[in-house]
């Protein structure tokens, strides 16, 4: 007989913490502490889940800015890419022409207040473009500018131009006027040249006048004079005598005409 009650468990069960009591066999493996048992209860709580994943307001407002924002960014950066395309032709015809300008800069040198290897570029009435160009420039005054080896290139269009040289000259940048003294040539694309101590040009309304006498020759024949106006755009000469024209005719031979000195200005035209 033994005095314990019927229901207690066995001692060695107790020890091992296999008491049915408590609904089943307990391992010790698995045994937990009450604080362990709260912090991870604590961390499945779904009170503080649900507080961590539901925005404020302060995140709302600035959720809401950041998509008008984009709203309006986005469209933005489209046009700009777009635009961007668009001009690209517009930007690399520029930076061609930088390139351009940068190598001629590149052979113009600054020295004692005059240039080398000068260019003025312009247009014209008619819209044609022309050149002066000198090996020396000397800035006399804002507008005059003394020239040293001066040559005037005037295109009037597809193979048809006009080129002047001479020793020195003036040229007026304001004006576009260009006085050549000293060994004045003129070069025509038809084949004609003329010769001259003196000439002034106006590159602009483009018009060449000489005082002096003048020596031309061309596939119209030679013709010297006294004077000369040359009408660039229009292809007219006028010449004043007394002078002599030399024609060239159709089967080689040729044609003297001179003219008598005369008191006034006279004329003929070619």
């Amino acid at each position: 007989m033994s005095d314990r009650a019927p229901d207690d468990p066995p001692q060695d069960a107790r020890a091992r913490g296999d008491d049915p009591r408590e609904g089943g066999i307990q391992r010790e493996d698995y045994a937990r502490s009450a604080e362990d048992i709260a912090r991870q209860r604590s961390i499945f709580d779904t009170r503080s889940i649900r507080q961590r994943l539901l925005p404020n307001e302060n995140d709302l407002a600035r959720r809401r800015a950041i998509m008008r924002s984009a709203k309006w960014a986005l469209p933005l950066t489209a046009l700009v890419l777009l635009g961007s395309i668009a001009a690209w032709p517009a930007v690399e015809r520029a930076v061609i022409m930088h390139r351009g300008t940068m190598a001629q800069m590149s052979h113009v040198r600054v020295k004692s207040g005059s240039m080398l290897n000068a260019t003025y570029r312009g247009m014209d009435d008619h819209g044609h473009p022309f050149m002066v160009t000198a090996n020396e420039a000397r800035q006399i005054s804002p507008e005059r500018i003394d020239l040293t080896t001066p040559q005037a290139d005037t295109l009037l269009g597809p193979g048809n131009w006009v080129y002047v040289t001479a020793r020195n000259g003036v040229y007026i940048q304001h004006s576009q006027l260009l006085d050549l003294t000293q060994d004045v040539m003129l070069y025509r694309s038809d084949g004609t040249t003329m010769y001259s101590p003196t000439a002034d040009i106006d590159m602009k309304h483009g018009v060449i006048v000489s005082d002096s006498w003048i020596h031309s020759e061309g596939p119209f024949g030679t013709l010297d004079a006294q004077g000369t106006m040359l009408l660039i755009h229009d292809g007219i000469m006028q010449f004043r005598g007394p002078g002599r024209l030399v024609l060239n005719t159709t089967h080689g031979g040729s044609a003297d005409k001179s003219t008598p000195p005369t008191p006034a200005p006279g004329g003929g035209k070619h």
